[in-house]
């Protein structure tokens, strides 16, 4: 928490890009959390860290935008 006790949440970079997590509604009614990597701020979306069970799995070679992979 910071000084005015706001809690101070991780937020993974990679280069020019950011991590941004966000909930999306399933066609049969499921939630799931999706992950992607942004240069600037997007419409929809949170910055956040690597989640669990996650590691960078590299960076595409042809527009050097990286990804994440399962461990």
């Amino acid at each position: 928490m910071d000084a005015k006790g706001v809690e101070k949440t991780m937020v993974y970079k990679e280069g020019l890009y950011t991590l941004h997590q966000l909930s999306v509604n399933l066609r049969g009614g499921r939630k799931q959390m999706i992950y992607f990597f942004s240069k600037a701020k997007p419409k929809n979306g949170t910055p956040c860290d690597i989640p669990n069970g996650y590691k960078i799995g590299g960076k595409n070679k042809k527009t050097g935008l990286p990804y994440l992979s399962k461990k």
